[in-house]
């Protein structure tokens, strides 16, 4: 069997369906035969957008649940992504700027928002304003965990809520809409920075698209919760390629210096 293949370096693109050597996606995981993107993990994003990264502490405390199958489900998620929840924060730099960086991760039970998750948005925010550091949100969730029920809902307006206070504060925020960005993360902090802007191929929305149409029965465009149909709309600022993107965040926090 020697002569097989190894198993694991070579992944068919979901879009174009040619199969792709791991090495051929690249650090930023795209298809090199079709551009198509792959989701990035936090890990990976952090890579993207920093020369260096020191991380918060770890908030991990929570209220127990006692929806059926949801310990087993997280310990799943901690063990097959080597993360401890969907978001990750800490001090970043780039090319001479210094900001702070949040990651939310789609591999994490699809990046969805709970009680700990909520609590490191929170903790990042306040740590920007005190250490008055840009804040720059990496944004790619499913929206709240229903696992953890009414308590995850209430995650939208807390957060909201501390991303006022940041804003009052005169801190340029940057909120970065990735693939997916739905549900109640959608409705509530995801529009909330001074810019906001999203990768190119990222769907954003509230309910999915299936949903809807089953809803109403009316057809909807091939384009319907693109990223490029919301920057027609005027809901977003720029659309930016994944190569584009790291100069991209360089240039608006340049610009956004505090005197």
């Amino acid at each position: 069997m020697s002569h097989l293949p190894v198993t694991g370096i070579w992944r068919q693109c979901p879009h174009c369906q040619r199969n792709v050597h791991q090495l051929e996606w690249g650090k930023l995981q795209i298809c090199p035969h079709c551009g198509y993107y792959l989701r990035l993990t936090a890990s990976q994003r952090i890579q993207q957008l920093s020369e260096s990264f020191q991380s918060l502490p770890e908030i991990t405390a929570a209220p127990p649940f006692a929806f059926p199958g949801y310990q087993a489900k997280l310990a799943q998620a901690q063990q097959q992504t080597g993360a401890t929840e969907a978001f990750n924060a800490g001090v970043a730099t780039l090319n001479g700027q210094s900001f702070m960086l949040g990651v939310m991760d789609s591999h994490f039970m699809m990046g969805t928002l709970n009680t700990i998750v909520g609590a490191r948005l929170r903790q990042a925010i306040s740590a920007a304003q005190t250490q008055r550091l840009p804040l720059v949100l990496v944004i790619a969730s499913g929206g709240a965990r229903m696992q953890e029920g009414i308590l995850s809902l209430l995650q939208m307006n807390t957060v909201l809520a501390a991303f006022d206070d940041l804003n009052a504060a005169g801190n340029f925020t940057l909120n970065i809409l990735t693939d997916p960005t739905m549900g109640g993360v959608s409705a509530s902090f995801a529009f909330a920075a001074d810019t906001v802007i999203a990768e190119a191929g990222a769907t954003i929305g509230f309910a999915g698209k299936r949903v809807i149409q089953g809803t109403s029965r009316e057809p909807l465009p091939p384009d319907f919760q693109s990223a490029a149909s919301l920057y027609q709309q005027g809901q977003l600022d720029a659309v930016v390629k994944r190569t584009d993107l790291a100069a991209v965040v360089v240039q608006l926090l340049r610009l956004h210096q505090r005197k």
